[in-house]
């Protein structure tokens, strides 16, 4: 059975919304890397609706030219999470229905290998609160948000993490790699 593993830019104050407001930290290589490694794993990316339609035009057209990871958003098979969408037009795109625990551990039985997710933060929140995520990728960066749509909402129920791996990067950003506790 695979694993899930999410990656997600957040800030200090754990808001996790489009985060354009990472650009003004610029992305160190490194960082590009530690994403790397997560990818390298991976035999399919598992999104949310409303982050399959950011990525689609974003990621589509470019080229490894364009950004290294640009073969594995447009090569990979894509699992889009919504009760909504009725066509997935990005290739390698299949839609999995509105959010199911079941399905989705069904899924991660399916795919051989591991599942990626970046952003998606609907889908994150309800497979944490159902224990399916096995590793959280967090870059967390030097800032607060005041407000926006946070990882941990008031009234997730408590949780321990273990830290598997952590780094800080020469813009200030900080890298933190949890796995649930065991």
């Amino acid at each position: 059975m695979g694993a899930i593993h999410v990656h997600e830019f957040i800030s200090l104050d754990g808001v996790i919304d489009a985060p354009t407001w990472t650009a003004d930290y610029g992305f160190d290589p490194k960082m590009g890397e530690a994403i790397g490694a997560v990818a390298a794993r991976s035999d399919g990316i598992l999104l949310g609706r409303t982050t399959y339609e950011m990525f689609e035009p974003a990621w589509s057209t470019r080229t490894v030219e364009d950004d290294p990871g640009a073969p594995f958003f447009n090569d990979t098979t894509k699992y889009v999470v919504s009760g909504t969408l009725t066509d997935a037009t990005w290739r390698n795109s299949e839609l999995v229905g509105p959010y199911d625990a079941e399905t989705i551990r069904s899924l991660k039985a399916r795919v051989d290998g591991d599942l990626y997710v970046s952003g998606s933060g609907t889908l994150v929140r309800a497979m944490l609160a159902d224990g399916l995520v096995d590793g959280l990728h967090l870059f967390v960066y030097p800032l607060t948000r005041g407000g926006g749509p946070r990882l941990f909402p008031e009234g997730a129920a408590p949780a321990g993490l273990a830290l598997a791996n952590c780094d800080s990067y020469e813009n200030g950003v900080v890298y933190l790699a949890y796995r649930p506790e065991t």
